[in-house]
């Protein structure tokens, strides 16, 4: 099965995820987006996989308040994650079964 997370190590829930993809037998494509930035694109594809940009939105995140992204448009959404990262909610996996945002991390069994 292939599998990609796009994962903080530093969070405990998507190291959580990535030990629960492991156990299963899948190495996934591990994707630190912090590191390396999604494009504007990448996001739009992921925000379609998922129903809405706003499912890709770390609301807990101060910054995400503080540019009032609370019940912004998609393209508003997008382009804030794009310039900021950190806004990005973690941990997102994607398998052949779907896609789906892995909070709390056990979520990821739906999807193996």
């Amino acid at each position: 099965m292939n599998a990609t997370i796009y994962h903080n190590p530093k969070c405990g829930t998507s190291r959580n995820a990535l030990q629960l993809l492991r156990e299963a037998g899948i190495e996934p494509e591990i994707v630190e987006y912090l590191k390396t930035p999604l494009s504007g694109k990448e996001l739009a594809e992921l925000a379609k996989k998922l129903g809405s940009a706003s499912a890709l939105l770390r609301t807990k995140e101060p910054l995400a308040a503080e540019l009032e992204l609370e019940g912004a448009d998609d393209d508003v959404i997008l382009a804030a994650i794009a310039k900021h990262p950190v806004l990005l909610n973690r941990p997102l996996v994607i398998t052949n079964r779907g896609a789906k945002m892995c909070r709390p991390a056990e979520l990821v069994r739906e999807l193996i």
